[in-house]
This record gives structure tokens, sequence and C-alpha cells, in this order.
């Protein structure tokens, strides 16, 4: 019995460590977190990120569901400014697959197991970067980082999205660290 749910156990960590979004947070030791109440997007930077506007809606929208669960709400006047930045890469792998033999060695052709092929397959890597900046005194005091594979697919992006956002305001506010 116990065999069977330190199983379960390990399962669902390696089920929860395979997660397609990588998330990393970094704040100021310094700033006092409980004080933000209010929010308001840094329209002026959010206006320079290269995504098109449908993308930058949908992660606006993640934001504000995902700010408002945490008790905070949109401000005129704002203890928090909100802005986002984003890039991508395009990633390549290269593998040689053997049909005969299994996964083949070397670079092209390989005398020593015939019928190889080369396969080359590309997918797009994004960081999302997700930035609070102290209205009063226009200083960064967090910024959440997010990186995972980005689809083409219009019916998957908002969910992507919304799991990015998601996964990267659960790390604000930062946990006082203990002393």
């Amino acid at each position: 019995m116990k065999a069977i749910k330190l199983f379960s156990l390990v399962f669902i960590l390696l089920l929860g460590s395979c997660s397609s979004i990588r998330v990393n947070a970094d704040y100021d030791t310094q700033a006092d977190f409980s004080k933000y109440k209010t929010y308001a997007f840094h329209k002026k930077g959010i206006d320079k990120v290269p995504i098109s506007e449908f993308d930058k809606k949908r992660i606006l929208r993640a934001i504000d569901q995902e700010l408002s669960k945490k008790g905070m709400t949109k401000s005129e006047n704002p203890d928090l400014l909100i802005n986002i930045l984003t890039k991508e890469r395009e990633k390549l792998e290269v593998s040689q697959f053997n049909a005969t033999w299994g996964y083949g060695w070397g670079f092209g052709w390989n005398p020593y197991l015939w019928g190889g092929r080369n396969y080359v397959s590309s997918s797009t890597e994004g960081t999302l970067y997700i930035d609070l900046i102290d209205a009063q005194k226009q200083e960064l005091v967090w910024e959440g980082e997010g990186v995972g594979y980005l689809t083409e697919n219009r019916a998957n992006k908002e969910a992507i999205i919304t799991d990015f956002v998601t996964k990267i305001l659960a790390q604000y506010p930062p946990l006082p660290s203990k002393k």
C-alpha cells in the first residue's frame, strides 16, 4: 500500500514537472508589497511591444483576471504600473533516424547504417516578462518571466497566454523571507 502511495506521489511530481512553461521571478527585497492594492497598465511601454494587438489584449485581459483574483483593482491613480515585454526565438532540432537500426550517428551519410534520414524540426520559444513598477517612485519592484513554446493556432492562443500569465503571476506577491 505504501509503495502505491509513493508511486502515485512520484508520478504526480513528474507530471507537474513536465510543464511546458518555465517561470521565474525577481523582486526588490526592500519593497513593501502589502501596500500595493491598485494598478494600471503602462501604455507607453505596452505600445512598444512588437506583437499583435490581439495578443496584447489577450495578455492584458489575463493579467486583469489574475490581479483581480489577488484582490487588486484597476485605478486612474495606481500604486503599480504594469508593463510587458516579449521576445521569441526559433529553435531548430536536427536528428538522424535509420529505419532499420534505429538512430544513427554522425553527420549525413553513414556507411554502417543504411537508409538513414536527417530530420529538421523547428519551434518558436517565447518569453513573456511582466514588470510591476512602483508608480510613485517609478522603480521596478517585481519582474516575472515565463518561457514556453508558442503556437500560431488562434484557438489555442487564448489558453496558452492565460497559462503563461497565470503561472507567472502565481509568484506574486513574493513570500516574505524567513530570517
